[in-house]
């Protein structure tokens, strides 16, 4: 059992920014961020491999979005800048027990409780 714990969420005013953090207890093979607006589906934000640190961006959130890791302390990071009112929405980290990375929430095998993330405009 794989347990995923996100931080780093809160209020920002438009054009700001944030950084999220999400700790795993466990080394899975990637990890992707998702996040869900009321009333929306859950939609796929970014995506990292463990080894060899491939990464997958959803084009909403390009060049403006960043998603990093750091091995030894087995935490994915979601560098969020030039925040627009429409990136509201709570913030899932999910990882997968596979090297592929994928944009569907169905194909994560974890899942944290998520962060909520607040832009103002």
């Amino acid at each position: 059992q794989v347990t995923l714990v996100e931080s780093g969420g809160g209020l920002a005013q438009a054009g700001g920014s944030l950084r999220l953090s999400c700790v795993t207890s466990g080394r899975t093979f990637a990890m992707g961020w998702f996040r869900q607006a009321p009333g929306k589906d859950r939609e796929f934000v970014a995506a990292i491999r463990w080894s060899g640190g491939q990464t997958d961006v959803a084009e909403a959130v390009k060049g403006r979005f960043t998603i990093s890791s750091d091995n030894a302390k087995n935490t994915v990071y979601l560098q969020m800048n030039s925040l627009k009112p429409e990136d509201t929405a709570i913030y899932y980290c999910a990882s997968k027990t596979d090297y592929v990375l994928s944009a569907s929430p169905a194909d994560y095998d974890y899942w944290g409780r998520g962060t909520q993330v607040t832009v103002s405009s």
